[in-house]
């Protein structure tokens, strides 16, 4: 359906949920190095349940490989520098959306290798930072799966 991509996650309880939602949108999660954790990671597992054998995660040594082996065709970089609201893309099976570390976000290089079209951000009250990691990838799938009417869901 989509790709899900964090670049170099530090903490393991979001990724373990964006396991679990990956696996309950029919979303495939790449994981990009060097990751903050091992993927055996007690809260990682925790947090993931027993979804992990359910969900489709593919590790990557860098964007470059991830770029190689996907080729993705359309990527969204989701950041809170991004000018254009997550909600005014018209999403496609099959589109990547990228998200950054926890504690730092995308590099102000990564997005500017992007179309500014494809800087996406969740709005927020003036003043506040960002979203929780598994909470932004939420918001922004779903939106993404509800526009094509959450294709293959029951």
């Amino acid at each position: 359906m989509f790709n899900i991509v964090l670049y170099q996650p530090e903490i393991p309880p979001n990724t373990g949920n964006i396991i679990r939602l990956c696996a309950n949108t029919g979303s495939t999660l790449h994981l990009i190095h060097p990751l903050g954790f091992q993927l055996e990671d007690k809260q990682l597992r925790r947090a993931g349940l027993d979804y992990h054998d359910l969900a489709c995660v593919r590790e990557h040594h860098s964007m470059e490989q991830f770029f190689t082996e996907v080729q993705p065709k359309r990527i969204y970089a989701c950041s809170t520098r991004g000018k254009r609201s997550h909600a005014d893309v018209d999403y496609q099976p099959g589109d990547t959306l990228l998200f950054g570390p926890e504690t730092r976000g995308l590099s102000q290089a990564m997005l500017d290798q992007l179309p500014q079209d494809r800087l996406i951000c969740i709005p927020m009250k003036l003043g506040n930072r960002s979203l929780n990691l598994a909470n932004a990838v939420t918001v922004i799938l779903y939106e993404a799966w509800r526009q094509l009417d959450f294709a293959g869901s029951r």
